[in-house]
């Protein structure tokens, strides 16, 4: 089915990529309290999508981290499609235990979050495989460390303030303090997930280097 180890990984990395991706949009509606601070829950996802594309661009390069940046932003606008035709179609009137009310009260909060985090992504993607070739062109193989904490601090910045200014403040769901209180907790938050995940990507080095290594043998 795969010619090499290495389309294994890339297969099972762009799926964990994408299935993260993909779910953060769709829990993205639902705002949780974290101490004085507003977050959305869709963020609790995202430290994997960062270890993720960590991994890939050290072994399948700056190519293979746009290609599949591309074709996730596609999948997300795909799941809004048929979000948007889900919610038209009209629920079946005392059958459905969701009804249409409850069901747009849900998905319908995620059109927005859908369309801000495709841009915020997208946006955010291409500068982190920016940033971590940045570092990787200068330290080679050493400080696996500053270029994945390196690019994410970077990157991540971004992310938080354009997904959350489209898809909650734009629209008038919340203020402006909310929304830069929100901003900066949903980014120092990130950042600290990636930072408590730096030992996992070292982790995900020796398995995947180990396993093609084997290959070789």
């Amino acid at each position: 089915m795969f010619k090499t180890k290495k389309d294994m990984v890339f297969v099972i990395l762009a799926g964990i990529f994408i299935t993260n991706a993909v779910v953060a949009e769709l829990i993205g509606g639902k705002l949780i309290q974290v101490g004085p601070f507003v977050m959305s829950i869709g963020i609790l996802p995202w430290p994997v999508v960062f270890l993720t594309t960590d991994l890939i661009n050290e072994y399948f390069g700056e190519k293979g981290v746009k290609k599949l940046s591309y074709i996730t932003a596609c999948l997300i606008a795909y799941a809004f499609i048929i979000l948007l035709l889900a919610i038209l179609v009209p629920a079946a009137k005392g059958i459905s235990p969701v009804n249409d009310s409850q069901f747009y009260a849900v998905f319908g909060q995620s059109m927005w979050i859908i369309a801000g985090s495709i841009i915020a992504f997208l946006v955010s993607q291409l500068i982190d495989v920016t940033v971590f070739w940045f570092f990787k062109n200068r330290t080679g193989e050493r400080k696996i460390w500053l270029r994945t904490t390196g690019s994410t601090v970077v990157s991540q910045l971004f992310d938080s303030f354009i997904v959350l200014g489209i898809a909650f403040w734009l629209p008038g769901k919340i203020n402006f303090d909310t929304f830069l209180s929100s901003a900066i907790i949903g980014y120092t938050f990130k950042l600290g997930i990636a930072i408590l995940l730096t030992p996992l990507i070292y982790l995900g080095h020796h398995l995947i280097k180990k396993y093609l290594s084997e290959e070789t043998v």
